[in-house]
């Protein structure tokens, strides 16, 4: 009886391995893809009244700012930089939102990773080890 039960119980354990070790080569295998896809993401976002172009990598990095010759009439160099800086935080903003989507969409659905990369929860993170490990007194 007990040999039954060790048998079944392998035989759950090496499912279970085989299911993980599937994800992993999946994972492992869409990396280059997603390398490639981050090295290529452009965000390009444009200041409200358009005279300020700003186009950002993956990580937000600034790869180009265009100035329509039209700033130049108005001769206000600090409303010229305001619109600069917000253009380029919103390009920015925009750039880790798509980054996040694209590498969330290379992890296993409902990981914890996921869950951070979505909403920055760093306890998204930890709560199953939290769950699993015990806390010292």
């Amino acid at each position: 009886m007990a040999e039954i039960a060790d048998r079944d119980a392998n035989h759950a354990l090496r499912a279970r391995f085989d299911e993980v070790y599937g994800q992993y080569q999946r994972l492992r295998s869409g990396l280059d893809e997603l390398q490639a896809k981050l090295a290529e993401l452009r965000v390009t976002e444009r200041s409200d009244d358009g005279q300020v172009t700003a186009v950002v990598g993956a990580r937000g990095e600034l790869i180009s700012v265009d100035v329509s010759p039209s700033v130049f009439h108005d001769r206000d160099a600090k409303a010229l930089s305001r619109k600069i800086t917000a253009t380029l935080l919103r390009a920015s903003a925009a750039a880790t939102a798509a980054t996040r989507e694209l590498v969330a969409n290379y992890l296993p659905p409902g990981s914890p990773s996921v869950e951070f990369l979505r909403t920055n929860d760093v306890g998204a993170l930890f709560g199953r080890a939290d769950a699993v490990l015990p806390r010292e007194v």
